[in-house]
């Protein structure tokens, strides 16, 4: 027989429930049901002599409903997946976080301030993220035991996985919890990264720490605010790919670290991660040629795509290529490479009018800045993974395996006969 609060009981408003059976019949734990109140979704009433909160039961049965009728799979057009998030909107060539232009914080916040705002909704002026020696510690080995030619997100994902195995406290779901494991898991990444020089003092903004990572050269102080600029930029985009996967992982329950593992994993896919690594590549041959023209018809004669133009979330400019352009701009040794990344939009645009992509503003600051292709990519998976705990952190108050579509089977009709 199910515990009664005594304020419960029916009144003259109608019948209220308590802290328990309202979480028995949203299908969520207690906790989840005062993120409710937190987030403005329920309205809870502390009753006179009554132990706790309690909520009526019609408002508690509408969110119920509300909850399967948006975790059913399918948007009111009955097409693409939809996830309801409180975190990115994508709207008319511009993208907010929590209600704030994203190009806008992330020109006036550090990387850190603006992964605390989505994550918590408050800014933390002068954040910054350290890690754990002993997890740093279990990361690097983890690291240095793979082979020479791995990959920079075969990296983090086993960094990420040494990590987890470190941590006794992961599967603690709570968000107190979880936001710790963020703000230690993000530096843990970047320090699990080989340095390309010699470092003495592995510390400061995450954006210093990174670049010892990606160029064996000394970072100015413009160069520095662009990395800054781009992780901040790219934290997060709604759901992308790897998103989607963060949150079928989170959907399971799975801990932070497991659904920042999912992530990786989608991200090393060619078709979401890869591409400022084709953009750099294309940028040193035009770099070598002196023209884009060649190059660009090479790339259209392969049957390829010409990698760093065109979104299909941003019919205009991209606006994360554009605050980097801008910045890039300040930088006299990245003048070469941002005049090749024009000279391709201009010959492309001869026949089709794409607009750069922030592929193509990664390469610049990767070719001009003695990285590797790859740089780009690593960039990208690092910036995402808050994004990524954001979306964790919001699944976590969502009922426990909504996603999970139904399969439409169209193989062969049963019966049919044993195989031999």
């Amino acid at each position: 027989m199910r515990d009664q609060d005594p304020a419960a009981a029916p009144g003259p408003e109608g019948r209220r429930l308590s802290t328990k059976e309202t979480a028995d019949l949203l299908g969520v734990k207690p906790e989840t049901v005062y993120a409710y109140v937190s987030r403005g979704q329920l309205g809870s009433r502390r009753m006179p002599g009554g132990r706790g909160s309690t909520f009526d039961a019609k408002e508690v049965e509408a969110l119920s409903r509300r909850n399967r009728r948006e975790s059913s799979g399918t948007s009111t057009g009955g097409g693409d997946l939809s996830v309801r998030t409180r975190i990115t909107l994508i709207d008319k060539d511009r993208y907010y976080f929590r209600g704030v232009d994203a190009a806008e914080l992330a020109a006036r916040h550090s990387y850190e301030e603006v992964a605390e705002w989505l994550w918590t909704g408050r800014l933390r002026p002068g954040v910054a993220f350290t890690a754990p020696e002993a997890s740093v510690a279990v990361a690097r080995r983890a690291v240095d035991s793979l082979p020479e030619h791995s990959g920079p997100t075969d990296r983090l994902r086993v960094a990420a996985i040494a990590a987890a195995a470190a941590d006794p406290l992961r599967f603690d779901l709570s968000e107190d919890a979880v936001l710790g494991t963020a703000r230690t898991l993000i530096p843990t990444l970047v320090a699990a990264l080989p340095p390309l020089r010699h470092v003495t003092h592995d510390e400061g903004a995450l954006a210093n720490r990174l670049w010892t990572r990606l160029s064996g050269r000394p970072a100015d102080e413009a160069s520095l605010r662009v990395l800054d600029t781009a992780l901040a930029l790219l934290v997060d985009h709604d759901l992308a790919a790897s998103t989607l996967a963060v949150r079928v992982a989170a959907s399971a329950r799975a801990h932070p670290y497991a659904a920042v593992s999912a992530g990786l994993g989608v991200l090393e896919g060619p078709l979401h991660g890869a591409a400022s690594g084709l953009a750099h590549r294309m940028l040193l041959d035009v770099l070598d040629q002196g023209t884009a023209a060649p190059v660009v018809a090479d790339e259209l004669r392969a049957g390829r795509r010409i990698p760093g133009l065109g979104h299909r979330l941003y019919p205009g400019e991209d606006p994360r290529a554009r605050a980097l352009f801008t910045l890039l701009e300040d930088i006299p040794h990245a003048a070469p490479a941002l005049a090749a990344a024009r000279d391709i939009v201009a010959t492309t645009a001869r026949h089709t009018p794409l607009h750069a992509n922030v592929d193509l503003a990664l390469a610049v600051l990767t070719a001009s800045s003695g990285m590797s292709a790859a740089a780009g990519e690593t960039v990208f998976a690092i910036a995402r993974t808050a994004g990524w705990i954001a979306h964790t952190l919001e699944e976590y108050g969502e009922r426990p395996l909504r996603m999970r579509p139904s399969g439409h089977y169209v193989g062969a009709r049963p019966p049919q006969p044993m195989p031999r």
